[in-house]
């Protein structure tokens, strides 16, 4: 009976890491093309985080992050 009220069990953390990677991974691909470092993906982890990534690729001026 310990551990009974869990629900998922250990599943809860393997979920979390498949929807960050889901989120993380195309961020990662298209921020640069907009002159935004890499790292600054991690922020979509958040739930508003990727709502603002969004925002600020739709409002960025220049696509290629300046190149060309």
């Amino acid at each position: 009976m310990m551990g009974a009220g869990n629900g998922m069990g250990g599943m809860g953390l393997i979920w979390f890491i498949v929807f960050a990677a889901l989120v993380v991974i195309p961020f990662w691909r298209l921020l640069p093309r907009f002159g935004i470092p890499n790292w600054v993906s991690l922020v979509a982890v958040i739930p508003l985080g990727a709502l603002i990534l969004l925002w600020v690729m739709a409002f960025k001026d220049k696509i290629g992050g300046g190149r060309g």
